[in-house]
């Protein structure tokens, strides 16, 4: 197949690039080059937000595979390109009720007429809206993966890296966990998102679907972290009210205890059905086999921890508060 990723120097895009080349497609990638494109791959130069960014892209594409969040640039691609099949990863943010577990694809949107001011803010709005130029275009010929938390190596967030790193780097005699035996998790292998994706392409497959991983207890998904990390030191649970009184973010940035969600709100992000996408084909790996792979990812940054989580100190002021 010609297939075309509209972005593919980052992570998410490269991965699913990268996928396509191993698959043995002629694979271009049109992005600003702010990172390489993977080896294999055509790098064309655009920017979106400018007028005749796809001249260079034309031509009939079997494929093409966007993660954009800004309408204005889905729209633009919508009307230059000719695809016979088009890709958008979205997201379980589109939906307008965070709170309720166990829902699908058929729960309420945000407001599909709702243009978002900013695209970077309204994080979700302005997925709907790029969903909805799509579908509007392509039809069946479209698939919407509506993504939840994707994780693995290269995940610059620190979401998906952080655990299996502070169990393999303790700040001193133990490490600090959310004592949150009700919350969940469901983190999807970045790579998981894009086999599956492309093999919907190779068979023309479209639909919407809510790409999310398995549903697991959050201390499951601790626990495998720390046997990847081998890490045979104390764990000490802190209950939630007290990491909140502490100022402790939840789910990421900084000072924060990444994937961990108190909210009451914010309780159904994590616990999406998820059916539909294992009917239509997306096969997930072991948990532990994505956590040590994102492990060895995060021992060769820089700096740590990586995108989220606390600091050495951090940690260890909040354990020996936490002991008074």
């Amino acid at each position: 197949m010609r297939v075309l990723v509209l972005g593919g120097t980052a992570w998410v895009g490269g991965v699913l690039a990268a996928e396509a080349v191993a698959r043995g497609h002629e694979v271009t990638c049109l992005a600003r080059g702010t990172g390489p494109a993977p080896a294999g791959t055509r790098l064309v130069r655009a920017d979106r937000e400018r007028p005749g960014a796809y001249e260079e892209v034309g031509g009939r594409w079997d494929a093409v595979l966007d993660v954009a969040r800004d309408p204005q640039h889905v729209r633009g691609a919508v009307e230059a390109l000719d695809a016979a099949w088009f890709g958008f990863v979205s997201s379980v943010n589109a939906y307008a009720d965070p709170a309720t577990p166990h829902q699908d694809e058929a729960a309420a949107l945000l407001d599909p007429d709702a243009e978002p001011a900013d695209p970077g803010e309204e994080y979700g709005q302005g997925k709907v809206a790029c969903e909805r130029g799509i579908l509007a275009a392509f039809g069946d010929r479209a698939l919407v993966a509506r993504a939840g938390l994707i994780g693995g190596p290269g995940d610059h967030t620190g979401r998906s890296t952080y655990w299996p790193w502070r169990f393999a780097h303790p700040s001193g005699d133990a490490v600090l966990v959310p004592d949150a035996a009700r919350r969940s998790s469901e983190l999807l292998d970045v790579r998981d998102l894009a086999a599956w994706m492309l093999d919907r392409a190779e068979r023309g497959a479209g639909g919407v679907v809510d790409a999310v991983g398995p549903e697991t207890p959050l201390p499951e998904h601790l626990e495998t972290a720390r046997r990847v990390a081998g890490h045979a030191g104390e764990v000490v649970a802190a209950p939630e009210p007290w990491l909140l009184e502490q100022g402790v973010q939840e789910w990421m940035g900084p000072r924060s205890l990444p994937l961990w969600l108190a909210d009451p709100g914010w309780q159904g992000f994590t616990t999406r059905d998820g059916s539909a996408a294992r009917a239509a084909g997306l096969v997930h790996r072991p948990l532990a086999d994505t956590l040590r792979d994102a492990l060895a990812w995060e021992e060769q940054q820089p700096a740590h921890p990586h995108g989220a989580g606390l600091t050495d100190a951090e940690e260890q002021a909040l354990l020996d508060a936490l002991a008074r």
